[in-house]
């Protein structure tokens, strides 16, 4: 049996990469990584720490409607932050909707310009 340490990267499916890099940099504070490989196909890194990344791939996203309106509901990518007042206070500038746990816990869930949900949780 395979004994796995972490997760390497996520990759979510985006319409509209400048797009999708305002909300991942400029609203969550994620880093681009510029050390990756060039693929055949517009897309970006994203460090979430040291060892772990997003990959945001460039191509018409299949999924962007019908989805659940609480993304606890929806497939996601959870994110742990130290600070989780200031993300929401940041998706609260952004005009960002998003919800909170439904179970109580110190989280919220909120979605990307094409509707990828995370879960940010302290």
């Amino acid at each position: 049996m395979a004994t796995f340490k972490t997760i390497h990267h996520v990759s979510m499916i985006v319409s509209d990469l400048e797009k999708s890099l305002a909300f991942y940099c400029d609203v969550l504070g994620l880093t681009l990584n510029t050390s990756r490989p060039e693929m055949k196909f517009k897309g970006a890194w994203l460090d979430i720490n040291e060892q772990q990344q997003i990959h945001l791939l460039q191509i018409n996203n299949p999924d962007s409607v019908n989805r659940p309106s609480h993304g606890g509901r929806d497939r996601h990518t959870a994110l742990i932050t130290e600070k989780i007042e200031a993300v929401e206070a940041k998706l609260n500038k952004a005009g960002i909707i998003y919800t909170k746990s439904q179970s109580g816990r110190s989280a919220l869930f909120c979605r990307d310009p094409d509707g990828n949900t995370l879960e940010i949780m302290a």
